[in-house]
């Protein structure tokens, strides 16, 4: 018997540029409270090409995990691993879409997530460098880590808008030379979006997650186990108190 494959809903997390509502079709508004308190705006529900998805506008200063202690269902401390921490099927999908579109594009790279809104100091900004950072953002963490501990398929679309200000003999980063810069990144990312999401709604999932819930390794109690059985990562790399 065919088991038909559940719907993809795509959530998108605009950063400063990428939250224009506008593309989305049929959209409404939503306004949620959760376990872990209210989103950092209202939920923009509606279509790309009939594929479901919510858009977000980001927030600050977000917890790390969503084992804080606060939650009962959430009890213990996870150690969520974290060597690979985007989904290597989502960035294919979106660097090929890229590509095909013609736009200049990067497939990897190191980056570095600080607390905005401020930019960096000249010496933070060098610090990083020496660091093999190649990218300085605002907006990846801690969006990539719950969605590591939520067993959720992420991926981002970094946009380069400056130097920071390492390069002394380049303009100093400014407002101003961000937002124009941004606005014909924020296009391009607009159009990487408007492609790679049909794709990704007519695509197959199912293994994806699966291996993204797969247990890696265990250490619960002070006892280390390689095999656990079908147990997801995060039900493995959750530490409980002794009982």
């Amino acid at each position: 018997m065919a088991v038909a494959a559940a719907a993809v809903k795509i959530g998108i997390i605009g950063g400063t540029g990428l939250d224009d509502v506008d593309i989305l079709e049929g959209r409404t508004e939503k306004y949620v409270d959760t376990p872990y308190g209210k989103p950092s705006d209202a939920l923009i529900l509606g279509k790309i090409k009939n594929v479901d998805c919510v858009l977000l506008a980001r927030t600050t200063k977000r917890h790390c995990t969503l084992y804080d202690g606060q939650h009962s269902t959430h009890s213990g401390v996870c150690h969520i691993p974290m060597a690979e921490p985007f989904c290597t099927k989502t960035r294919e999908v979106l660097i090929e879409t890229a590509k095909k579109l013609g736009l200049q594009c990067h497939s990897k790279g190191t980056m570095i997530t600080i607390e905005g809104p401020r930019f960096s100091s000249r010496a933070e900004s060098l610090m990083f460098r020496s660091w093999g950072a190649d990218v300085i953002n605002m907006t990846t963490v801690p969006e990539v880590i719950l969605a590591k501990e939520a067993g959720m398929s992420y991926a981002s679309i970094a946009m380069a808008t400056d130097y920071d200000c390492w390069k002394e003999h380049e303009e100093a980063v400014s407002v101003d030379k961000v937002l124009k810069t941004l606005k014909g990144n924020a296009n391009k990312a607009t159009s990487i979006l408007l492609t790679a999401i049909p794709q990704i709604g007519s695509m197959e999932w199912t293994g994806t997650l699966h291996a993204l819930k797969r247990q890696l390794f265990l250490e619960l109690k002070g006892k280390a186990c390689m095999s656990c059985g079908n147990v997801t990562t995060v039900q493995c790399s959750v530490i409980l108190p002794k009982q």
